[in-house]
C-alpha cells in the first residue's frame, strides 16, 4: 500500500545526496576520516557493551542503560555512515525514494531512542542521589526493562507520523538534496506541493518530542545539584558530580546540535546545518564510550579487566 502511494505521489524515483563536499579532491580524505570514525564508533561501543556484560560490578541500572545506549548508537551510526562511505567513492550519489524515506525513518527512531535513554539515565542519577535509600526499590529490574521498552517503542510513532506526512508530498522539481543523508528539512525544500501540515507538525509535535526530554533532564539535574549542594563533605560532592558529569556532557553535545538544526525556521536552513548534523548523528555516537569511560572509574576497571582477559 505504501509503495503504491510512493509511485502515485512522487514524480522522482530517486534523490541525489550532495554530501559534505562537491569537490572531487575532498572525497577520498572524507572517506578515510569517516571510515576511521565508523570503526572507532563500532569498536568503542562494542567494548562498552562487553565490559558491562562481563563485569558483575557493572550489573546496575546505570550501566544497563549505558549498554542499551551503546547498542543503539551502533545501529544509529550504521544507518548513516556506510551510505556516506559509498557516496564518497561513487560518482552517482543517489538513493531511491523508498530508500530515502526508510533511512529517515530509522534515523528518527534511533535518535529519539537515544533521547529517551538520556532521560532515563538522568532519572536514574536523580533517584540515586536524591533518594538513595529507595534506589533499589524504585529502580528494580522490572522497572528498568519497562523504561527501556518504552524508550524503544514510543519513537516509532513519532517517526512514522513524519514519514507518512512526507509521503503525501509531491516532488516534481529538483531531486538534489543538499545533505549527506535524508532529512526532513532539505526534503521539504524540494517539495512542489504545500508543506503547511508538515511544517505545523514539526513546530508542534516535533517540538514537544525534542524539547520535553531535554526539559525532563534539566529538571532532574536541577534537583540533583540542589541535593549535592547540601552534602557536607567535599569528597561526597566530587563523587556525586563525577557520576553526573559524563552524562551531562553527552546531553549538552547531543541536544545542543539538535536544537541548532531543528529549532529554526525552514527558510534559514543552510549548508552549515550539515556540520551540526554530524555532531548528533556521528560524533556523539563515537564520543559516548570515551566520555563515559574516561570519567568513570568503574568503567575503566571493567574495560581493563575485559582487555586483560582478551590479551591473556
Amino acid at each position: 500500500m505504501i509503495m503504491e502511494r510512493l509511485n502515485q505521489t512522487s514524480r522522482v524515483s530517486e534523490f541525489i545526496l550532495l554530501g559534505l563536499s562537491s569537490q572531487p579532491e575532498d572525497q577520498k580524505p572524507l572517506f578515510i576520516l569517516f571510515f576511521i570514525i565508523y570503526l572507532v564508533t563500532i569498536t568503542g561501543n562494542m567494548l562498552t557493551i562487553l565490559a558491562i556484560h562481563s563485569d558483575p560490578h557493572l550489573h546496575t541500572p546505570m550501566y544497563f542503560f549505558l549498554s542499551v545506549l551503546s547498542f543503539t548508537d551502533i545501529w544509529y551510526t550504521t544507518t548513516i555512515v556506510p551510505k556516506m562511505l559509498i557516496d564518497f567513492l561513487s560518482e552517482k550519489k543517489t538513493i531511491s525514494y523508498a530508500g530515502c524515506l526508510t533511512q529517515m525513518y530509522f534515523i528518527y527512531v534511533l535518535a529519539n531512542i537515544d533521547s529517551c535513554l538520556l532521560v532515563v539515565m538522568a532519572y536514574d542519577r536523580y533517584v540515586a542521589i536524591c533518594d538513595p535509600f529507595h534506589y533499589v526499590t524504585i529502580m528494580s529490574r522490572c522497572r528498568c526493562v519497562l523504561l527501556v521498552a518504552f524508550s524503544c517503542s514510543l519513537p516509532h510513532l513519532h517517526s512514522l507520523l513524519h514519514i507518512l506526512l512526507l509521503n503525501q508530498l509531491t516532488f516534481c522539481n529538483s531531486n538534489v538534496v543538499h545533505h549527506f543523508l535524508c532529512d526532513i528539512n532539505p526534503l521539504l525544500k524540494l517539495s512542489c506541493s504545500s508543506i503547511f501540515v508538515n511544517d505545523l507538525t514539526i513546530k508542534t509535535e516535533g517540538l514537544v518530542v525534542v524539547v520535553t526530554p531535554f526539559l525532563c533532564i534539566v529538571f532532574s539535574y536541577v534537583r540533583i545539584f540542589i541535593s549535592v549542594l547540601r552534602v557536607p563533605s567535599a569528597a561526597g560532592k566530587r563523587k556525586a558530580f563525577s557520576t553526573c558529569g559524563s552524562h551531562l556532557t553527552v546531553v549538552i553535545l547531543f541536544y545542543g546540535s539538535i536544537f541548532y538544526v531543528y529549532l529554526q525556521p525552514l527558510s534559514r536552513y543552510t549548508v552549515q546545518d550539515r556540520v551540526a548534523t554530524i555532531v548528533y548523528t556521528v560524533l556523539s555516537s563515537m564520543l559516548n564510550p570515551f566520555i563515559y569511560s574516561l570519567r568513570n572509574k568503574d568503567m575503566k576497571r571493567g574495560l581493563g579487566k575485559l582487555l586483560g582477559r582478551r590479551i591473556s
